[in-house]
């Protein structure tokens, strides 16, 4: 509880007093400030979460469509499914950067996920003759 207090120069008691203190007042607020580093900043904010949201669904869909469109069928299923994932790589890695989290961790996290989506909605299809 004070080792945060210790890392900034207190000394122990004088640590163990402020976060005593701290605690006494707001234990959820401090515990989520000091410990976690979760600030006013780090906050949700939909209102501008959304068009962000909508701007990158739509450039996410629009890139498959466009190659759909311009590629012959004897390829459709490989440039489509790699043309998905490189533009769910891409838009991954920029929602990590203004995140603030790892751009590889991002970027792999949202590729990985697609190609397990593509992959279910492939086996799907093959498991029932149909398209999905």
């Amino acid at each position: 509880m004070a080792a945060i207090y210790l890392k900034r120069g207190l000394d122990l008691a004088l640590a163990q007093q402020v976060a005593k203190q701290l605690m006494a007042c707001d234990a959820l607020g401090y515990h989520a400030r000091d410990e976690s580093e979760i600030s006013k900043s780090f906050e949700a904010r939909p209102i501008q979460a959304a068009p962000a949201s909508a701007a990158s669904f739509s450039v996410g869909a629009a890139m498959p469509i466009l190659v759909a469109v311009s590629v012959p069928p004897s390829g459709f299923v490989a440039v489509v499914c790699v043309t998905t994932l490189g533009v769910l790589a891409l838009l991954g890695g920029l929602a990590a950067q203004v995140g603030g989290v790892p751009v590889a961790k991002g970027s792999g996290r949202v590729t990985l996920w697609g190609a397990l989506v593509m992959a279910v909605t492939a086996g799907a299809r093959t498991l029932f003759g149909r398209a999905v």
